[in-house]
């Protein structure tokens, strides 16, 4: 009696192998993580470097400023790309305009 219900058992058809295509979930959650993905980190990254750029652009001689490496200055002459760094008396360098990090002179309003 134990071997004939093992022999059933054995001899029912196996089951329907699942379907191994890719379901409709799958693209909803991965749309749903690349949205929380680019809510996060990459929407935040384009505000702050637009305003970096826009920072940069507004430069002009005689503002006080800190580059990206910590040197302190005052820029002298505003070229293109390049800025004109006075960081001491008689010492003048020329770095690039994406270099500096924070201007500490406050920006003057107009009356």
């Amino acid at each position: 009696m134990i071997f004939s219900g093992l022999f059933l058992f054995l001899s029912q058809a196996p089951p329907a192998p699942r379907s191994t295509g890719v379901s409709l979930h799958f693209f909803i959650m991965m749309g749903l993580v690349f949205l929380v993905f680019y809510m996060l980190l990459i929407r935040p990254q384009r505000t702050r470097q637009k305003k970096h750029q826009e920072m940069v652009e507004n430069l002009k001689s005689g503002d006080k400023v800190i580059t990206s490496g910590g040197i302190h200055g005052t820029i002298m002459g505003v070229q293109k790309d390049r800025l004109e760094l006075k960081i001491a008396s008689n010492v003048k360098i020329d770095i690039t305009k994406a270099s500096i990090a924070v201007i500490l002179t406050p920006p003057k309003k107009e009356k």
